[in-house]
């Protein structure tokens, strides 16, 4: 589990759980969790198209990413954002499938697109992860307090100068940047699990921002690194253990907070906390 050939797997599953969840963070206390789970999707064709060019996937990741953060933000802006993701989605993955027809390698294409290669991340693939990491973390840093306002308040924060739209667009770009960092390691649909269970457990658990957050990124190595120990020692799918141990951590957080373990920091279970109770945290944080 720790030779040679392994330790790429662990380092870049490690870069992806904590931008994961970092991201997913503001993903859960936004409600974005449907766009969250759109754009690795719509991202995909991406990946398809450089296949099929013969050009690096990166590429073609950023670039679907890029188009389908213009899709739900540019269509959302004349009606609701649900039907806007769901839209911007069918159209993506319809490329994705004319992308994909039109490749020899259907079948391992697909499943690589869809669910990653975890076990068989290269040297030459940690430069890209790493980079794209930084800058992913970075732009979270820099957005971290008009982001949360806006993800809390929208209306708080548009009388203090804080755009909803515009914090709209960065933050689905955030994510497009992780997306198209993260599916060639660990998929699309594991993009998603990553982004939404280990958060959404955290957010039972605190109703603090910093300690959220990290809690967060905590719940998310250790359900990478779970994941990756159990499908070595048992040849079952990494996605499998990714997708149940998130569950699973989600319904234990609910769990300790339906039984009022953690009712003393401001709310429970799967409530959204006010926006006072939130600049309470922030401050005290």
């Amino acid at each position: 589990m720790f030779d040679d050939f392994m330790v790429n797997t662990w380092i870049a599953a490690t870069l992806v759980a904590g931008v994961a969840g970092v991201v997913g963070f503001f993903v859960v206390i936004r409600g974005a969790s449907f766009a969250a789970h759109a754009l690795p999707l719509s991202a995909f064709p991406g990946a398809a198209a450089a296949n099929l060019l013969g050009i690096d996937p990166l590429v073609g990741l950023l670039a679907f990413s890029g188009f389908g953060v213009a899709g739900i933000s540019q269509l959302g802006r004349r009606g609701r954002r649900d039907v806007a993701t769901a839209l911007s989605l069918v159209m993506l993955l319809g490329l994705g499938a004319l992308f994909l027809s039109w490749t020899t390698e259907y079948f391992q294409a697909v499943y690589a697109l869809l669910f990653g290669e975890v076990l068989g991340v290269g040297a030459a693939d940690l430069g890209p992860v790493a980079a794209l990491s930084v800058l992913s973390i970075a732009l979270i840093v820099a957005l971290f307090r008009p982001l949360l306002l806006n993800s809390v308040s929208p209306e708080l924060g548009e009388t203090i100068g804080v755009s909803a739209r515009w914090m709209e667009v960065l933050f689905l770009s955030v994510v497009a940047l992780a997306t198209a960092m993260a599916l060639p390691v660990v998929g699309a649909l594991l993009v998603f699990s990553l982004m939404v269970g280990p958060a959404s457990a955290a957010r039972s658990l605190t109703s603090r921002p910093l300690h959220a957050l990290f809690l967060s990124v905590g719940i998310s190595m250790i359900t990478v690194w779970a994941a990756i120990a159990l499908s070595y020692s048992s040849d079952w799918p990494v996605g499998f253990f990714v997708g149940t141990i998130g569950v699973v951590s989600y319904a234990l957080g609910c769990l300790c907070a339906h039984r009022g373990k953690f009712h003393h920091m401001g709310f429970a279970g799967n409530q959204i906390p006010t926006p006072g109770a939130w600049a309470a945290a922030r401050d005290s944080d």
